[in-house]
């Protein structure tokens, strides 16, 4: 019952794919109010200002790219309401043009900031510790979100678009996290980068994209998410013997489907210290999901009709060691390539698995622990390598 159940979930979501993408189902509720202030300012705001207080904008401004930003946010405390307005560049920029600097802890709410080399910035030895952006758009930015400083930003109901990358910091030099909640990403070249940064994403959706996420220092987790329709999930790289490596990749709840790829072509394997997923669909994507890694744990999962499904090996380079945790109860249907794949030397625990109709082998685990309750069928060369499967 429990492989027929899952089969015809899948079927659904699928049904579900052939229109608009949606989040799946969300268990945690942000707390979006917007906090209560009084607006004192009682002079009309121009580009180039510095402001100390409340603001509430009362025209769209248009700012040149030659000048030092066009708002400057130095009180702690300050909320800046947009109040529906665009706060523009007009003329040449570089890629480093700040539209709206934040020096202090404060919020920006409520508009559009548009065409600016970095749209909101922290700058280096801003006091910004905790900055919360609500309800903006920040578009055809080259980066929409930048941090020079060490800071937090709490993202909320936001939409980022047209962004060489959405997220971002600078160069060693720079931390902090993105806390990133009801948002939508879409037609960035990069969406996030996390690099000295953890990034915590609930409730929000990726689309169009030529990738979503470049995890080379620090953690990332998607949470009741959609990550679809774009060229590629994103890179984990191995930096060797280098400073960098991505501590954890985890989904939990999330729905990664009709992507180009999973990983680019030009890093193929995704290399985290640690990948978790949790009761996510990957579905209908044209590569499988390759991981080297220390430790995984993939519990409840779907894997259906992907160019292939879900490989594991062991990460190379420092710390070593043959790859090793949980892998259980997922279901490997329909994929055009093995279903579970874990490659010698590995000693992952597979445990309550179901493997149907793949075209590859449905399990290939030679040196995996054999936890029991597996089961395979209807797969093209052979079900189960390694550990005893039962076809029902």
């Amino acid at each position: 019952m429990k492989q027929t159940r899952g089969l015809a979930m899948v079927m659904a979501v699928t049904t579900l794919l052939t229109g608009a993408p949606d989040a799946l189902a969300r268990d945690t509720v942000p707390s979006n109010v917007e906090p209560k202030v009084s607006f004192t300012t009682g002079h009309t705001v121009r580009c180039g200002d510095t402001l100390t207080q409340h603001t509430l904008l009362t025209q769209d401004l248009n700012c040149p790219g030659s000048a030092p930003f066009a708002l400057r946010v130095v009180g702690a405390g300050i909320v800046l309401d947009l109040d529906g307005h665009t706060v523009r560049r007009t003329g040449t920029t570089t890629t480093e043009t700040p539209g709206i600097e934040i020096q202090a802890n404060s919020m920006v709410r409520n508009g559009t900031v548009q065409g600016f080399g970095r749209g909101i910035t922290t700058p280096d030895g801003s006091d910004a510790s905790n900055v919360r952006l609500h309800k903006l758009a920040l578009v055809d930015n080259y980066t929409g979100v930048y941090n020079a400083a060490t800071t937090n930003f709490l993202i909320t109901e936001c939409r980022v678009s047209g962004s060489a990358t959405g997220l971002s910091r600078e160069f060693d030099a720079s931390s902090g996290s993105f806390d990133v909640r009801s948002s939508v990403f879409t037609g960035n070249r990069l969406a996030m980068l996390a690099d000295y940064h953890d990034i915590d994403v609930l409730d929000s959706t990726f689309t169009s994209n030529e990738s979503v996420i470049y995890c080379w220092e620090g953690r990332v987790r998607f949470r009741s998410s959609t990550i679809a329709w774009n060229n590629a999930v994103g890179s984990i790289p191995n930096d060797g013997d280098g400073p960098r490596a991505c501590e954890e990749m985890r989904f939990e709840n999330t729905l990664i489907a009709n992507n180009a790829t999973i990983a680019p072509y030009s890093i193929p394997v995704w290399e985290p210290y640690k990948l978790s997923m949790i009761d996510t669909l990957v579905v209908h994507n044209g590569t499988g999901l390759q991981a080297r890694a220390l430790t995984v744990y993939l519990d409840g999962n779907t894997f259906y009709g992907n160019a292939s499904g879900l490989t594991l090996s062991d990460r190379a380079g420092f710390p070593s060691g043959p790859l090793t945790g949980i892998v259980r109860g997922n279901q490997f249907l329909s994929n055009d390539g093995d279903g579970l794949r874990v490659e010698p030397p590995s000693t992952p625990t597979v445990i309550n698995n179901v493997a149907l109709g793949n075209a590859g082998f449905g399990i290939y685990a030679p040196t995996a622990f054999d936890g029991g309750g597996n089961v395979a069928r209807d797969n093209t060369a052979g079900d189960c390598v390694g550990i005893i499967c039962s076809p029902f």
